[in-house]
């Protein structure tokens, strides 16, 4: 059992001890990855403060998630939890934060959860292959599909706003709607910016939803300028990365070449 965490951190600083994962030692022994941003973090840091009497290292909001759910598992009393102590812990976690987050966590002696908000904002995909030495399967959450793809996961699914999968020692995943879905809300910055185009989110093609903007943008420059206007373009130049995929579709909508004026340094 394992998680990592590889994006930059967008609150706080990105000082060393704010390195996801965090850790907290109680109860039973946390480690937790979030991706994403939570808007009532002084809130939560009065709360954790005066109420749950816990102590905060950072100003990453990451670490004040973790600590409200290990204050809300620890509500149980118990030596051990099961999956229903998991889930209302996180259910009253909810209730607590703020904001977009897809989430892994692992239990010490217990497995790993995935969670994601009620309202879709961060991804999370849940995969699934054969063991190397035949006996059961290996499982793995990640935000993107194209990390699953690479470690020769071929089945996948989304884990879908307000759900927890919870994968105990050699046990198979279980999946529990921890909050009724709000409405479906991804970040539109996922497709723009992100994401990998090669990867699929929420069943929708982040290369084909690249191409789209591409022909929308297209089509708003020809409403919004004269023909004579259009005709003086020079080039369409995409600005690295993300804008390769969408910078040829504006160009074949205005017909208007296409080059590359920049290259990304190394």
């Amino acid at each position: 059992m394992g998680i990592g965490h590889l994006r930059y951190p967008t609150a706080g600083t990105s000082a060393n001890a704010e390195a996801q994962p965090f850790y907290a030692n109680s109860p039973y022994g946390l480690v937790f990855s979030h991706n994403g941003n939570l808007i009532n973090a002084q809130e939560l840091k009065r709360f954790l403060d005066y109420e749950a009497h816990r102590h905060i290292n950072t100003e990453s909001d990451s670490e004040l998630m973790l600590n409200v759910f290990a204050n809300e598992l620890n509500e149980t009393g118990k030596a051990r939890v099961n999956d229903k102590d998991i889930v209302d812990a996180l259910a009253r976690m909810y209730d607590k934060c703020f904001g977009a987050w897809a989430c892994t966590a692992m239990i010490a002696g217990f497995g790993i959860i995935g969670f994601r908000d009620a309202f879709g904002i961060r991804p999370l995909v849940l995969g699934t292959r054969p063991s190397d030495d035949g006996e059961g399967y290996d499982y793995m959450m990640a935000s993107e599909s194209v990390a699953l793809k690479q470690l020769g996961f071929k089945e996948f699914r989304d884990v879908l706003p307000g759900q927890a999968i919870i994968i105990q020692k050699g046990m198979p995943p279980k999946t529990y709607q921890v909050r009724d879905q709000k409405c479906y809300c991804p970040d539109a910055f996922e497709y723009i910016y992100f994401a990998r185009p090669d990867s699929i989110m929420d069943g929708i093609s982040v290369n084909q939803s690249r191409e789209n903007l591409g022909y929308k943008l297209g089509e708003k420059i020809k409403k919004t300028l004269t023909p004579e206007e259009i005709k003086s373009i020079d080039v369409i130049i995409p600005i690295p990365e993300t804008s390769n995929t969408s910078a040829p579709c504006v160009a074949a909508k205005l017909k208007r070449k296409y080059y590359h004026g920049f290259v990304k340094t190394r």
